[in-house]
């Protein structure tokens, strides 16, 4: 079964069709009959069709009615295969737990990639691995390093939660419509063990958000609602550094001395 859809800007659709870049996807994720898989926006199946083969159990998650309705008389013949539609932004991913960890796949909206990452990653521990399509600036992102121009708050809380492996480029050609920037496959693995532990992660995250804020101050300027805890923190941290020249430990550290100042005050 085939179908002609029109790809829809406000859902963000660009849909792949390069059958040899499928095929990467597909050994890339390498989906075994009892993975507990979730494909986010299967679209018109590119991916789908190839997964379902391997894993029949397989879930989705799509938005566009029409491509609900695409889907269901499409796999008809797969009576595990599941289909919830709704907006995987709103999706409590959490209900697909079924004592499996996840793993996740999914061609990802580009204009709400990050939300919808850090939105999964409120149930880290209960996914082993997920494969994504990425704009190639966000995979750029998500695995740059201390010093790099692109290096910020994604950066820094995608890697305190995992590890991240970008995997396969893929151009615009392999889409339909191109759209106008360039892609990349990218795995992140949930640390099973931490390299470096926050003793309170809101705090971590609210920290990182305010350091990158305005990332050409310092430290010690992007941090002033945390003024009275800074004290004696200079003996860990430079705080005459700008944000993007910590490491990811670096900002557990200080979000760990922050956190044991609070603690001794209250």
């Amino acid at each position: 079964m085939t179908i002609q859809h029109q790809a829809r800007k406000r859902f963000g659709q660009n849909f792949l069709v390069d059958q040899h870049i499928i095929s990467q996807i597909i050994a890339a994720i390498g989906p075994k009959a009892d993975d507990n898989l979730i494909e986010i926006g299967p679209g018109t199946a590119a991916l789908t069709e190839h997964l379902i083969e391997r894993c029949p159990s397989m879930k989705v998650v799509e938005l566009d009615r029409d491509l609900v309705s695409f889907l269901t008389e499409k796999f008809a013949d797969y009576p595990d295969f599941s289909i919830f539609s709704g907006d995987a932004l709103k999706t409590d991913f959490a209900q697909f737990y079924d004592g499996r960890q996840m793993r996740l796949v999914g061609n990802l909206p580009y204009n709400i990639s990050t939300p919808i990452l850090f939105h999964l990653l409120k149930n880290r521990t209960l996914i082993k691995d997920m494969h994504f399509m990425l704009q190639r600036e966000v995979v750029d992102r998500l695995g740059a390093v201390p010093g790099n121009k692109t290096y910020g708050r994604l950066s820094v809380m995608v890697q305190y939660h995992c590890r991240v492996m970008p995997l396969i480029p893929v151009p615009p050609s392999a889409f339909r419509p191109a759209p106008k920037v360039q892609s990349a496959i990218v795995r992140l693995k949930p640390h099973r063990s931490k390299p470096s532990t926050a003793d309170n992660e809101e705090l971590l995250s609210q920290l990182v958000s305010h350091s990158f804020q305005q990332r050409r101050k310092t430290l010690r300027n992007c941090l002033r609602p945390y003024a009275e805890h800074l004290v004696g923190a200079e003996t860990e941290i430079d705080l005459s550094r700008r944000a993007e020249q910590l490491s990811v430990s670096e900002f557990v550290a200080l979000s760990n001395h922050i956190s044991q100042s609070i603690k001794s005050k209250t």
